[in-house]
């Protein structure tokens, strides 16, 4: 439509998904695979929770 003004979000936050699931995808899409690898990696190694009662993350 000529004159909408479309909306963005540059940040949001999640949790930290399964791995190999479309969710983690998802984050990717916003983050990059390389900040949404390393942030993985680095969950795993803190031993953070995943899943919908796990530890969440805000992404910017």
């Amino acid at each position: 439509t000529p004159g909408y003004q479309f909306k963005v979000v540059d940040a949001f936050s999640t949790n930290f998904h399964l791995p190999k699931s479309t969710l983690v995808m998802l984050v990717s899409a916003f983050a990059t695979r390389d900040f949404t690898l390393a942030a993985y990696h680095h969950a795993i190694e803190e031993r953070y929770r995943f899943f919908s009662f796990g530890d969440a993350m805000f992404v910017k």
